[in-house]
């Protein structure tokens, strides 16, 4: 199956509980943590969800 990199660039201060859940849900809960996840529907949900703190690098 395929892969997608994700890098965490944002913090989680200040930020909804459910948003906070969502990044701990994808293995990142601290800053320019990466975590390799394979590539499904729900994930690109959950990574949608945290746009504005995650960055795609592959």
């Amino acid at each position: 199956m395929a892969t997608i990199k994700i890098k965490q660039t944002g913090s989680p201060i200040r930020r909804t509980a459910d948003q906070r859940a969502t990044l701990i849900g994808l293995g990142l809960n601290k800053m320019h943590r990466v975590s390799e996840l394979t590539d499904t529907p729900e994930v690109r949900g959950m990574i949608r969800k945290v746009a504005h703190m995650v960055e795609v690098q592959g």
